[in-house]
Parts: structure tokens; C-alpha cells; sequence
């Protein structure tokens, strides 16, 4: 599912479009890797594991290409990790945009470190890594979109719990924002879905609030976050033109601009937002009436950056149990994982989530909010946050966590 290029920068990972990035997954966000650098950075990490491509029928005409991956030389059924995307067309490794890697490849690698196998798949409407996307609306967009998610997903955990390398009773649900909602759904109700209960479920840039929050706060919130944060140095809530333009310095031209029309008219502040005319903007009295108007986040989820699948993915997750209100149904071990910079799916909502789980009497439940980190669980700048794979010290807590509970 596409937007404009703004919003899917924005956003990768929850909605359709990429948070709930990579908050919106990632959607048409990379290119397909090709030549010979590309095929060895997708061949390396792999020593002493057997990677067997498999085919897994999601039904309604789709069926989608897989990797399972298994210690080689290993007996008898391992547990298994089943990995689950951030929102948008991802492919089985969860590509990251502008060469940035993968979400998924290094943390299938330590998976398989500590003996478990692992299974990764494109989602539907999915061909090939990039992502590549078939030309067919109606798996790109399918009618219930968030429902389908949830349907293909428990697909791939039949198809695991039959294979005869995988232990049914230890299969381990591993989520990336979209993903941590699916996950908390499908181990909230597995019976419901025709599938074992999970051993485990690992939760990475959580989902803990309704999808109407979050987005407010990727598209409308965040500008207002960005204007206490960076520009009211003296935290009075209040920007002289002065302050204004300092807040300006280094920002990206696009951002730059953006602040610029609500807030400057040359060297004085714009008097259409200065309401009270004391020749300073109240950020949250008079720029963020503004910002409401330009983004238009009264209209939701009907908005301009929104194209109709996305609004249609929007309203169908809406309808479903965020992971705050499904995870406490399961009560097998979690473990929640936030960057502290996240402005897709904030600490605020893990910490939420994580406290329903515990309220719930589950004795095996831990969470860690990492500093410096935002969506895609790498150090980053919060209000500008670069792409990147998992730190090493998040890929460390889930192997080590794993390890644990093999």
C-alpha cells in the first residue's frame, strides 16, 4: 500500500504504508538487491545453516515464497521463530529503504545460534526481496486488509507446526510494530485461528495504543514534540522569532519549510498564527492550531498523505484489540522492546502494554526501552531518525531470551 513519498519516510512500520515501519512496515520502500555485493551481504551470517525455500498457500489465489531455516546436521523438531512485519508490503526479510539492510536477517542468524530454527516469509502481494510487488490490486489491497494479515499470518504457523523440523509446542511469535499487534491477536486466541499456542512471543516497537493515537502523533504530534524539544530552548512554551529561526538551523529543507509557514514572516513571527499579537507563538495555543489545519488531522483518517488502501487498512486494524488489550489473554512469556526515540510506536504504549500483561498475573514478562533508539530499533536522531538494522544489544536480549526458554 503506497502514500506519498513524505509519509512513507515518515512512517515506517504500523499503518499500510510502512509504521506500524518499518509504525508504517515498509511499503515500496527499496529497491530489488541485484549484482554481486547484494547476493553475498544475503549469503553471509549464514555458516552451518541450511536454508530450504518453501512455498506456503495463503488461499484466495496467493501463494507466497518462504525461507526455513535449521541448523545444519540437526535431529529431531527445534523450536522455531516465526517472524511477523511491520506494516506495508514487506518482503520475508523485512528490507529496510536506502540500502539499510533488513529487520529480520540478523536476528534469524541469532536465532539459529542457539539452535532454533526459524521461518521467514513475504507477505501477500509480495514476489521477491526489494520488496518486489505483483501487479494484482486485489492481493496488493485485499478486502479487509488487517483480517487478511492476521489469516496469512496463521497460515504460516500451520505450515510450520506440520513440518518435521519444527516442534509445534515451541514455536515462538516474533513481531515488529505491525507484526507485535498480529502477534498479540494470533496468541490471544489460537484456537480461533487453527493454530498452536505460541511458546513465546517477542514484541519490537509495540503497539500498544489504537492506531487513531498513533498516527496522530506520527503526522500531528510529533511537529509539536519537535517545537518543544528543539526549538524552545528556555521550555516557556513560547517561540520568539528568535527561537523560531534558530529552530530552523540544520533542519531538512522539506521540515525547514513546513515550520517556516506557521511560524516566520521574514524576521518577525507570522501574525496569522500570533493570535494575541505579543510577537510570540504559543506552541501549543496558536502553532498548534495551525498544524492541525495544514495536516489536516481533524479530517482522520481521511487524509490528503492517505490513499484509499491505506484508509481502508486504517479502519480495519481499528476494529481489532491493540497488543494492550490482547496480550494479557495469553499469558505465556513476553518479551517488549521500544526505542525511547520511537515517534511511530512510542515507549509510552510498550510500557502500557507491558503493564496489562503484568496486571493480568503473568509471572514472564519483561520489557526494555532502549535509549537513543527509534522504529527499526537502531540508535538514531529522534525528530530525523536514519533507517538501520536492530542494535547489537537488542539482537543479544532476544537471543538471550530465546536461549533461555528453549
Amino acid at each position: 500500500m503506497t502514500t506519498t513519498k513524505n509519509f512513507r519516510t515518515l512512517t515506517i512500520g504500523l499503518t499500510a504504508t510502512a509504521v506500524l515501519a518499518a509504525g508504517v512496515g515498509v511499503a515500496n520502500a527499496g529497491l530489488p538487491e541485484t549484482g554481486t555485493a547484494a547476493a553475498a551481504a544475503q549469503q553471509s551470517g549464514w555458516d552451518g545453516v541450511t536454508r530450504e525455500q518453501v512455498r506456503i498457500d495463503f488461499g484466495k489465489g496467493w501463494v507466497t515464497d518462504a525461507e526455513l531455516t535449521y541448523p545444519t546436521g540437526s535431529n529431531g523438531r527445534l523450536p522455531l521463530v516465526v517472524f511477523l512485519h511491520g506494516s506495508g508490503h514487506n518482503d520475508m526479510n523485512q528490507t529496510l529503504p536506502e540500502g539499510k539492510g533488513s529487520t529480520f536477517v540478523p536476528l534469524a542468524q541469532a536465532a539459529s545460534r542457539e539452535n532454533f530454527a526459524t521461518l521467514r516469509f513475504n507477505k501477500r502481494g509480495v514476489t521477491g526481496i526489494g520488496p518486489v510487488e505483483t501487479t494484482d490490486p486485489a492481493q496488493l489491497n485485499p478486502k479487509n486488509p488487517y483480517r487478511q494479515i492476521q489469516l496469512d499470518a496463521a497460515s504460516v504457523v500451520r505450515f510450520a507446526a506440520k513440518s518435521p523440523k519444527v516442534d509445534p509446542s515451541k514455536i515462538f511469535l516474533l513481531g515488529h510494530s505491525e507484526g507485535t499487534n498480529v502477534a498479540a491477536n494470533l496468541a490471544a486466541q489460537p484456537a480461533k485461528f487453527g493454530i498452536p499456542k505460541p511458546a513465546g512471543v517477542v514484541e519490537m516497537g509495540v503497539v500498544g495504543l489504537p492506531i487513531e493515537q498513533l498516527l496522530t502523533l506520527q503526522i500531528f504530534g510529533r511537529l509539536l514534540l519537535q517545537m518543544h524539544d528543539e526549538f524552545d530552548v528556555n521550555a516557556d512554551g513560547r517561540l520568539t522569532a528568535a527561537e523560531a529561526s534558530d529552530g530552523l538551523v540544520g533542519q531538512p529543507k522539506e521540515v525547514a519549510d513546513q515550520y517556516r509557514s506557521i511560524l516566520l514572516d521574514g524576521r518577525k513571527v507570522l501574525r496569522s498564527t500570533d493570535k494575541n499579537r505579543d510577537g510570540q507563538i504559543a506552541i501549543d495555543a496558536e502553532a498548534g492550531p495551525a498544524l492541525r489545519k495544514i495536516t489536516h488531522i481533524d479530517d482522520y483518517p481521511n487524509l490528503p498523505d492517505l490513499d484509499q488502501p491505506t484508509i481502508d487498512y486504517v479502519n480495519d486494524i481499528a476494529r481489532y484489540p491493540t497488543v494492550s488489550q490482547a496480550l494479557p489473554k495469553f499469558g505465556g512469556p513476553t518479551l517488549m522492546l521500544n526505542g525511547e526515540n520511537d515517534l511511530q510506536t512510542p515507549a509510552r504504549a510498550a510500557l502500557v502494554a507491558d503493564a496489562a500483561v503484568a496486571a493480568a498475573g503473568n509471572k514472564d514478562h519483561k520489557i526494555v526501552i532502549y535509549p537513543g533508539m527509534a522504529h527499526t530499533m537502531n540508535i538514531t536522531p529522534k525528530f530525523t531518525p536514519e533507517f538501520g538494522e536492530p542494535d547489537k544489544q537488542v539482537i543479544t536480549e532476544i537471543q538471550g531470551w530465546l536461549k533461555a526458554r528453549r
